[in-house]
Parts: C-alpha cells; sequence; structure tokens
C-alpha cells in the first residue's frame, strides 16, 4: 500500500526548566503547509518538544508515511 508522505518538522522550548514555554510543528503535504502551535505557563524544555511531536502527528487526518524533523536528543 502506498501512503501518502508528509515531513513534520518540530521544536519545542522554555525560559527556565520549569518556566515558561512554548512548542511548534510545521507539517509539509506536498504543496500544502500546515502550522501549529502551543504555550503552556509552566513546563520543561522535554515536555514542550515531545507535546510538539505528539500535536504534529494528531494533526494527521488519516494514515500517512511520516518523516518526524526534531533536534531533540530526548525524542
Amino acid at each position: 500500500m502506498n501512503l501518502p508522505e508528509v515531513v513534520i518538522y518540530t521544536d519545542g522550548a522554555c525560559s527556565g526548566n520549569p518556566g515558561p514555554g512554548g512548542w511548534a510543528a510545521v507539517l509539509i503535504f506536498g504543496p500544502h503547509r500546515k502550522e501549529i502551535s502551543g504555550y503552556e505557563h509552566a513546563t520543561t524544555n522535554q515536555r514542550m518538544e515531545v507535546t510538539a511531536a505528539i500535536r504534529g502527528l494528531e494533526a494527521l487526518k488519516r494514515p500517512c508515511s511520516v518523516k518526524l524533523h526534531s533536534d531533540s536528543a530526548y525524542l
């Protein structure tokens, strides 16, 4: 079965650890691009990195072949 390929770029960070933080993911499917992001008032750097990946995967609308890119060694 040939699944459509989606590329997801993710990142997460916080100011202080713990502290306020945010996450973002960019999903690319052919010529289409979707950006999603969010924040937490009290969180950790690793939590934001993982949240970015989870939210990116949750944004998929159907089964896909996924290439996930992150600078997190934790992931």
